[in-house]
């Protein structure tokens, strides 16, 4: 009997890992149990971390598997190359950073704020530093660095 429930187990992990493609974790990943921020997080993927698409899809949200866990993440933190350590790829997001220009939202207040993005040393204006290694100018508490990983240091 344990013999075919073991036959079993492995026949339908072959069946459910077959064609899955992975993708790596950018950035501090929130795992969230719906496709959007606003569904609670089941738990955060460190950055570098591999995880197994459910769906290979040009989505926002993509439904991923990590650690028996089943949710969405946003696919903009999402990357095909494996990343080699943290501080070799938050130089590269830097760069890519300042190359294509800094971004900005429009916060709660209607005011125009900078977007958190990588720098080496700290930017004037931050008011946070964020897990993944970004800089905040948010100019409230609520809210900060929540698609970065959360607030490692207020500044």
């Amino acid at each position: 009997m344990k013999k075919y429930v073991f036959i079993f187990l492995a026949f339908f992990y072959a069946v459910t890992t077959f064609g899955q493609s992975y993708k790596y974790a950018s950035a501090n990943l929130n795992l969230r149990s719906g496709p959007d921020s606003f569904y609670p997080v089941l738990t955060t993927i460190p950055e570098g971390t591999s995880v197994a698409m459910a769906e290979n899809c040009d989505c926002s949200w993509i439904k991923v598997h990590y650690q028996g866990n089943i949710g969405f993440v946003s696919s903009k933190y999402l990357t095909s190359q494996q990343l080699v350590n943290k501080q070799e790829s938050a130089t590269v997001r830097e760069r890519k950073s300042t190359s294509s220009g800094k971004k900005y939202y429009i916060n709660s207040s209607g005011e125009r704020v900078q977007s958190p993005t990588f720098y080496s040393s700290v930017p004037a204006g931050a008011t946070a530093l964020c897990r993944d290694g970004t800089y905040s100018f948010s100019r409230s508490r609520r809210g900060t660095c929540s698609h970065h990983g959360g607030v490692a240091r207020w500044l």
